[in-house]
This record gives C-alpha cells, sequence and structure tokens, in this order.
C-alpha cells in the first residue's frame, strides 16, 4: 500500500465481520420490542433501516467480498471479529477459505454458561486466534473466576490472543435501530487488567482505541505489563474527553516514548458495505506518524509486522 514511506505491507488488527447471523440477531431483537407479525424484522430489513448493503447468508461469500476490498486498497491481511457471541462459525469459515488473508477474532460472553467450551472450540477446532471480551457489554469484571477459566484455556493454545475492550463502548448500530445498550463502565478501567497479566504472562493481551478514553490508564498499564499491547483502531474520538488538549500525533508520541513501536497494532475499526475499508483511518494516523518523525521501519511495525509477529 502507498503511504508517506513507500510501499508498506499493511495488516490490519480490527475488522468487524458484520455477518449475516449478526444482522439476523439484531433483527430478532428489533422484532421483540415491536408487536404482531407486521413487526417481524430480517437482517435485510435491518440493514435497508440502516443505509448498509446486506451481507449475502453465505460467509464464504462476504470473506470474498472482504478480499476483493482488501485487494482495491493494497491491504495484505485483516483480523476478523465475530462481532457477537455464537458467531464463531462465520469467522472461521472466511479464515478456512482464505488463511493467507484473515485472522479469526471472535467474541465472548464468560457470564454464558457455554463460555468455556466456546473458547476451547473456537481456538481448537475453529481455528481462530484471539478472544474478545467486552467486560462493560457483558457487565463482568476482567477479574471475576470465569474469566480466569477462559484466559487458562486460551493459554494451553500457544500464540492465542486476548483483546480486552476498555474505555468508552458504543455501539451505533444499536443506537440507529432504538435498542438499549446497557453497559457498565464500572468494568472498563484498564488497570483492572494489571493484576490479570500478570498473572498470565505468556498470554498476550490487546486492548483497542488506545484505551478509549483511559490512555492515561493503558500506558500506565503497558509500562507495567511488556504481553501487553495497543490497537490504534478507529477515529479515536475518546480525544474529547481529556483533560488537556489532544490530538492523533501526540496520542502516538507518548505511546511510543512509554512502550516503543514493538506494540502498537493498526488498526480502522472497518465493519460494513458499501463504506467497506476505512481508508480515512489509515490516511490520518499514516499522516500522524509520518509527521511526528517515525521511520519506515518502525512504521512497517505498526502498520503489519508487529501483527504478523504476535500471529505467525
Amino acid at each position: 500500500m502507498k503511504s508517506p514511506w513507500g510501499d508498506l505491507e499493511v495488516a490490519d488488527a480490527h475488522v468487524h465481520f458484520f455477518s449475516h447471523a449478526f444482522f439476523s440477531a439484531l433483527a430478532a431483537q428489533k422484532s421483540a420490542q415491536g408487536a404482531g407479525p407486521s413487526a417481524l424484522e430480517t437482517a435485510e430489513s435491518v440493514a435497508g433501516a440502516l443505509g448498509w448493503q446486506a451481507p449475502p447468508p453465505e460467509a464464504e461469500t462476504l470473506a470474498a467480498l472482504w478480499v476483493q476490498e482488501l485487494d482495491r486498497w493494497g491491504v495484505r491481511r485483516a483480523a476478523l471479529i465475530a462481532s457477537i457471541p455464537g458467531d464463531e462459525p462465520s469467522v472461521a469459515a472466511a479464515v478456512r477459505g482464505h488463511p493467507d488473508r484473515f485472522y479469526g477474532y471472535f467474541m465472548v460472553n464468560p457470564t454464558a454458561p457455554d463460555a468455556l467450551q466456546r473458547v476451547r472450540n473456537g481456538l481448537g477446532e475453529g481455528g481462530l486466534r484471539c478472544l474478545c471480551l467486552f467486560p462493560a457489554m457483558h457487565r463482568f469484571s476482567i477479574q471475576d473466576e470465569r474469566v480466569r477459566a477462559l484466559l487458562e484455556a486460551a493459554a494451553s493454545h500457544p500464540g492465542a490472543l486476548v483483546f480486552v475492550h476498555c474505555g468508552v463502548l458504543t455501539v451505533g448500530v444499536r443506537a440507529k435501530l432504538g435498542l438499549p445498550s446497557q453497559f457498565d463502565m464500572r468494568f472498563s478501567n484498564p488497570i483492572d487488567l494489571h493484576a490479570v497479566a500478570l498473572a498470565f504472562p505468556k498470554l498476550r493481551f490487546v486492548v483497542p482505541h488506545f484505551g478509549a478514553g483511559y490512555f492515561r490508564e493503558a500506558l500506565m498499564l503497558c509500562d507495567l505489563c511488556p504481553n501487553v499491547y495497543l490497537d490504534t483502531s478507529s477515529s479515536n474520538g475518546w480525544m474529547r474527553y481529556q483533560a488537556e488538549a489532544l490530538d492523533l500525533k501526540q496520542v502516538f508520541r507518548r505511546s511510543i516514548d512509554v512502550i516503543g513501536p514493538q506494540r502498537l497494532l493498526f488498526g480502522t475499526d472497518s465493519s460494513y458495505f458499501p463504506r467497506g475499508w476505512h481508508s480515512a483511518i489509515f490516511e490520518a494516523q499514516s499522516r500522524a506518524l509520518h509527521e511526528i518523525g517515525v521511520s519506515a521501519a518502525d512504521a512497517r511495525r505498526i502498520f503489519g509486522g508487529n501483527l504478523a509477529g504476535l500471529l505467525q
């Protein structure tokens, strides 16, 4: 991919795989709010209400669309996230069809009775590489014993990653559909991950969006735990909450000062069609990094080399 440093081999560490099953789950929740047969929703009607392109029913076909989209922009690989618990088969199918293009991530709710088996299946026969935990969304502490069981299962798979969403959590698709989001930010602080990361030193943890509003705490966590990485994804609108004015250049500069370029993973937070791959995020982040003087070697690490090294 073209960049201020010349050609870069880009790997996106944060792409949501909004499958047909994902939209069907939203449709079921939307239908439950209505009354009578006229209130029934489908994946297609939900996508239409959002102004988005409904995904094909087959995960393999959606995966092929993503391959075409990555090719269009010159992106080498992407981490695809199954964005509702239970949608592991969709991402597993995408990875099976294109193992050289996709890494598979999947969301798990540790409070669900089948969570441990899902982790074992996903990281085992599913061929997935990373379990994604959303403490505020599913209202649990990362220090809960139920989480520990999942981490022990992950630790038994060398090379597995654990993604932990911290900070502000908003799901725009739910807001647009009028669906409630009963999240609990008491469970959002990256500091809660400190003792957990120390207890599992061989596991690698990823905190997205620079901590999504807990930037200081995320840097403290990473400084104390060498097995914690930050992903750079989304527009990082959390900067407006900071007591002092921050811009993307300052965020990158401080991150590199504290943890170096080796633990930053470029991501976009891309998700739906027709927008496809969110190239504006790449452009903004590459511009910011170039303006603060990041070398070509470090740019190669941040925009793909670090992720490849974790998941090789």
